[in-house]
C-alpha cells in the first residue's frame, strides 16, 4: 500500500466520522460554546484579566 492510498483511507475514515457526528446531531460541536459562555467569571477584557492575575499574584505573596 502507498502512501497516498494510506491518505486517502484515512480521508475517507474522517469524511464517515463527520458524517456520523452530523447524524447525532453534532453534540461534539458545542461543547466549546457552552465552556465559553458557561465559563464562570472570566472577563472577556484582556487587560482585565491581567489585572486579576496580577492581584491574584500579590495575594499568593503577600501570604
Amino acid at each position: 500500500m502507498g502512501i497516498a492510498d494510506q491518505f486517502k483511507d484515512k480521508a475517507r475514515e474522517l469524511a464517515d466520522q463527520a458524517k456520523q457526528r452530523k447524524r447525532q446531531g453534532g453534540g461534539e460541536q458545542d461543547a466549546p460554546r457552552e465552556r465559553s459562555e458557561h465559563g464562570g467569571e472570566r472577563s472577556a477584557d484582556p487587560r482585565e484579566r491581567g489585572r486579576d492575575a496580577a492581584e491574584g499574584a500579590r495575594e499568593r505573596f503577600d501570604r
